[in-house]
């Protein structure tokens, strides 16, 4: 894409803010445009927020039907999936899915319900129940 190309037709979801995107110049060479964005940007970011919340409301049903717990629910509210959920505390996956469990999440120690709640920026209190 050359430098002219770069769209700059702006995107609501970035909240005014500028995105580095990489062009060509008129020399060839590879640089650094800031980019506003462009409609096709937002209109995937507004379809994976949607998805998002659809997941979040899920997981708050199944917390308050007691088949999961509300790690689950926290998780999908914070935006994040199990791997990245995985990468970002420390824990293995098939760990965070054990967790999952009520039963099991009920019995976590203090610390790894500190861990989680640190990732997720909330207290263990909070982490604990549905807001």
């Amino acid at each position: 894409m050359d430098i002219d190309q770069v769209p700059q037709e702006g995107n609501r979801t970035m909240g005014g803010h500028k995105r580095a995107m990489y062009a060509r110049d008129k020399d060839g060479r590879i640089v650094i445009v800031a980019s506003r964005g462009s409609e096709v940007d937002e209109t995937v970011t507004l379809q994976a927020l949607e998805l998002i919340g659809e997941q979040t409301e899920a997981a708050r049903q199944r917390v308050a039907a007691g088949l999961t717990s509300p790690l689950e629910y926290w998780m999908y509210a914070q935006r994040l999936d199990l791997s990245q959920l995985s990468q970002v505390s420390g824990f293995w996956q098939w760990r965070i899915r054990r967790h999952l469990q009520p039963q099991r999440f009920a019995k976590l120690s203090h610390d790894i319900l500190q861990r989680y709640a640190d990732v997720m920026g909330i207290s263990v209190e909070q982490l604990k129940q549905l807001p």
